[in-house]
Order: structure tokens, then C-alpha cells, then sequence
């Protein structure tokens, strides 16, 4: 007779696979070890960094001072640091950009002072200047024009480098009859909305997290020279030890942090606003880097006839520090438009 298996019943030596809901309670135990294995694992790490933000915060808290012979002067309630050359001709006042100082124009400086007394200032919430917000266009404007004021300078030529561009727009606009020229330097004066992803990382890092990133940026020569070479180019000098300097101590200022992170992502105007300065008569100029990637190549041509003026100067082989890497190009393009 023939045996008839039973397929309920497994073969000898075999041994049954567990059935599904059997399994079920042993991957959700699985589950709930690697969970809290894994919040472990992330409080200990937090608990870490945080003890570590502690400590270095309070081993970097020195805060540095301004330069020995530094300058300064009020300027719309702002304690506001420049820098000066020149005694004869008519003003030139020389506006930075954002994560810069008046210590940019150096280069370019001494060369229009054969023909015109020079300054450059810093803009609150950089360089050496008083720390007071808010920390836009409109109140950095407002500085710009008080400084004109507490230099006793009734008009002079504005220049403008990368977001400054929107500082002497705003002050020319705002005034024009202080304005003897306007010349936008690597810059077209308008709100690109550049620090809108600051938000929420402003709103995502708290401190003493927020302290400590800042302060690991800031201290690392690797950065600052990196990204030095890569807005400069090849044609920018090298960074000994007293450039690194130079761009790392402002943001080593009381206050300076605090500023930093709250400074506003309106950085411009609006582009119907910046086109009103086709309509105020004084003598106009756009300069650019041929290799300035922060702005399309079509950017200094657009500018130009966005605010009535003649056809851009390009540079070649320049960046977006032409001041710093191209100084004699840059000076001999404002000297044709200041008065």
C-alpha cells in the first residue's frame, strides 16, 4: 500500500517555518532594541557636542580690537570706522560689500588719491564699526549718508562693491543731490534674496551651537584662504599670515556674531527701484569681473542699462574682488567717471 503524506506535517529532519504572526512580536522587539539603541546613541552625541560647545565657546570668548590708528567718526548714531587718502579733489567715498571691510580698498585707494580725497568706511554689523541693527540696505544707506554728513562732504562720487552696489543705490536714491556719480563694482544693487537660507538655519541652530560654527569658520585659515583664492582667482596675491588676519578679526569684534546672524536677507532693492537711477543726472559706471561667477556674464550689461549708464567695463581674468586682484583697471574705470 502506498503512503499518502500529509502536507500539514513537515518531513522528517525538517523543521517548520514559524508562522507569520509568531514572527510578528520578534521583528517589533527587533525594532523597539535598534530604536533605542539609536536614541542612545544621539543623546550621548548630543550631549557631547553640547558639553564640547560649551567648552570651546568659553576657551575662543577673547574678543579682538580694532587696528591700532583706526579712524572713526559718528555717522547716523554709528560709531562708524574709515579709512582715508588723499588731501585735494573732489570726495570719493568707496561702500564694501557683505563679509568685507573698508580694509578691501586698499588696493585701489592711493591710486584715485592723485586726484581725490578717498574714504572708505565699514558698514554696521561689519569691519570695525558699531554693531546696531537692523542690518539692511535702508539702515546701512542711512549710515552712508551721515557719514557724508560728519565728513562735511556736500557731494561725492559713491562706489559701491558687490552688495554696497544697493547701499549707494539706496543713499543716491534716497538723496541725489549727494551723489556726484554712482559706480556699481561687481555688483547690480539688487535684492536676490541671497540670505533667505540663512533663515532657517538662523531658526534650526541654536546656541551655543550656532557660537561654536561660527567660530570654527572663522578661526580656520584653510577657509578664509579658500575661499579667498576662490572669489579672487589666480591673479589676487596670496594670503600671508597678516591677510588672514585681516579678513578674520572683524568677525572676532564684540558683537560681530550676534550681527552676523541677524542680518537680514534683503541685501538690494528691487529692480523697478534701482532702474529710477536712470532718471538722476550725475555721471554713472558699471564694473565687472570678465569672470565674476556670482553674476551671469549678461549681469554688467543689464546693470548698465538698467541705470542709464554707458556700456560696462569688463575685466578680464578678473573675479568678484577686482578691487583686490585688478586695483590699477578698477581705479583707471572710476577715475573716467568721477568729477
Amino acid at each position: 500500500m502506498t503512503a499518502v503524506s500529509d502536507p500539514s506535517v513537515p518531513p522528517s529532519g525538517a523543521t517548520a517555518a514559524p508562522a507569520p504572526e509568531a514572527a510578528r512580536p520578534r521583528r517589533r522587539s527587533r525594532l523597539r532594541r535598534w530604536g533605542r539603541r539609536l536614541l542612545v546613541a544621539v543623546v550621548v552625541l548630543l550631549v557631547a557636542v553640547t558639553v564640547f560647545s560649551f567648552a570651546y565657546n568659553a576657551a575662543t570668548s577673547a574678543r579682538a580690537k580694532p587696528p591700532a590708528g583706526a579712524l572713526f567718526t559718528e555717522a547716523d548714531g554709528i560709531r562708524t570706522r574709515y579709512r582715508e587718502w588723499g588731501s585735494g579733489g573732489t570726495p570719493v567715498v568707496l561702500v564694501h560689500g557683505a563679509f568685507e571691510s573698508a580694509d578691501m580698498w586698499a588696493p585701489v585707494g592711493p591710486l584715485l588719491a592723485a586726484r581725490h580725497r578717498v574714504y572708505a568706511l565699514d558698514l554696521t554689523g561689519w569691519g570695525y564699526s558699531e554693531r546696531r541693527g537692523p542690518f539692511n540696505t535702508a539702515h546701512q544707506a542711512a549710515q552712508l549718508l551721515g557719514f557724508l554728513d560728519a565728513m562735511g562732504l556736500d557731494r561725492a562720487t559713491l562706489v559701491g562693491h558687490s552688495s554696497g552696489a544697493g547701499v549707494i543705490a539706496a543713499a543716491a536714491l534716497e538723496a541725489p543731490a549727494r551723489a556726484a556719480g554712482v559706480v556699481f563694482l561687481d555688483g547690480d544693487a539688487l535684492d536676490t534674496g541671497a540670505g533667505e537660507g540663512v533663515d532657517g538655519l538662523r531658526f534650526l541652530l541654536r546656541n551655543p551651537y550656532r557660537t561654536t560654527l561660527t567660530r570654527l569658520v572663522v578661526r580656520s585659515d584653510w577657509t578664509i584662504r579658500t575661499i579667498y583664492r576662490s572669489q579672487c582667482g589666480p591673479s589676487c596675491p596670496a594670503l600671508d599670515e597678516a591677510g588672514v588676519d585681516e579678513w578674520r578679526r572683524p568677525f572676532q569684534m564684540p558683537g560681530a556674531e550676534d550681527a552676523l546672524w541677524d542680518m537680514q536677507a534683503v541685501v538690494g532693492l528691487p529692480a523697478a527701484r534701482v532702474a529710477e537711477l536712470a532718471r538722476v543726472q550725475v555721471p554713472k559706471a558699471v564694473i565687472f569681473g570678465a569672470d565674476d561667477d556670482v553674476f551671469s556674464r549678461d549681469s554688467p550689461y543689464e546693470t548698465a542699462r538698467r541705470i542709464g549708464a554707458p556700456a560696462p567695463t569688463v575685466i578680464p581674468g578678473a573675479r568678484h574682488l577686482s578691487l583686490v586682484s585688478h586695483p590699477r583697471q578698477v581705479a583707471d574705470a572710476i577715475l573716467a567717471t568721477a568729477p
